[in-house]
């Protein structure tokens, strides 16, 4: 294993030197600091994390708060985290996992214990209790999800008013009137989750935008919720045509209960969908989707994050603009 005085003794300096020029405690020279790099990276010589960590007050940890909340699409979620945790990686940091429901107690543990340097929040709500706490913490936070007053807080997310536009804007070309939004679950439009709430306003604005006869259903994500509402919505709907899904579990059986029922995709009914792009192109017919952009988000959050550690000014908005790709299904 290299050593710290192994890398001293290679860049021609003392160990002490080398802490410095780790830890950032004390100036050097360009030329030492140049020197030092090369006979790290020549080297491979790793810090001891526990070392790192007391030479600079910092833990080298990001706190990922993702409460498993009900209604939550666990798969989805995780490639954010995934995404996270790599890009963490990118800039020596590791990642605490929180996924439990614990409000201001979770938060306040992980500034108080001093756990983390810094926190990424997901599953955002319009009217989140956090906030005000997030608001007054000593560490830095980034939001993964949009709340309804996003001022003090620094936030990221794909632009989900956009993304519920652009599916009906699609549907809208297509020549389709009439057109319904099947929504996430009932629990999550309960808490006002932030996305879910944007989606449905983006579509609902749209649809009134291009004269469409439009409604939107939240649905729980089984097999058997799907075929209980593509059954009532083609008794209470006759004449609908178009449907944008945003509830990613829902994508194949809602497919395949409209196909049991004769509906021919896209003839009778065009789909559309937000949602990763491995499920739209897994579907019994490739769907037409606006891709949930998790390793772009996740990325730019930890590197949002890692500027605000270096204090550096950084926007406190960023809207991913939604990319709809069209498939077969529409």
């Amino acid at each position: 294993m290299v050593k710290i005085t192994d890398v001293a003794r290679h860049a021609g300096v003392s160990p002490s030197t080398v802490s410095y020029a780790l830890s950032g405690k004390r100036p050097i020279t360009e030329d030492t600091r140049r020197r030092i790099e090369e006979s790290i990276r020549e080297l491979g010589y790793r810090p001891h994390a526990g070392a790192r960590a007391l030479a600079s007050s910092r833990s080298n940890v990001i706190a990922l708060v993702i409460p498993l909340r009900t209604g939550v699409h666990v798969p989805v979620v995780m490639q954010f985290a995934a995404s996270v945790v790599t890009a963490a990686r990118r800039y020596d940091h590791d990642v605490l996992l929180l996924t439990q429901e614990e409000g201001d107690e979770g938060l306040r543990r992980v500034a108080d214990t001093s756990l983390a340097d810094a926190l990424i929040v997901m599953d955002v709500q319009l009217h989140d209790t956090r906030l005000p706490l997030l608001r007054t913490l000593d560490r830095p936070s980034v939001l993964i999800g949009f709340p309804a007053d996003p001022s003090g807080l620094t936030c990221i997310d794909l632009d989900f008013r956009a993304a519920g536009g652009a599916c009906v804007d699609h549907l809208a070309e297509k020549g389709h009137r009439t057109i319904a939004l099947i929504g996430s679950p009932p629990a999550v439009y309960a808490r006002e989750t932030g996305f879910a709430q944007r989606v449905a306003q983006g579509f609902t604005a749209a649809a009134d935008g291009h004269g469409l006869s439009s409604s939107v259903h939240p649905c729980d994500p089984t097999p058997a919720a799907a075929k209980e509402l593509a059954g009532r919505l083609l008794r209470t709907h006759p004449d609908l045509t178009g449907l944008v899904i945003h509830n990613e579990p829902l994508v194949r059986p809602l497919t395949e209960a409209f196909q049991a029922m004769g509906l021919r995709i896209p003839q009778d009914l065009a789909l559309t969908a937000i949602c990763p792009d491995e499920t739209a192109e897994q579907a019994p017919v490739p769907v037409t989707s606006v891709a949930v952009p998790a390793e772009e988000v996740g990325a730019k959050s930890v590197e949002l994050l890692m500027r605000k550690l270096e204090h550096v000014p950084v926007p406190q908005s960023t809207l991913i603009p939604p990319l709809l790709t069209q498939r077969a299904s529409s």
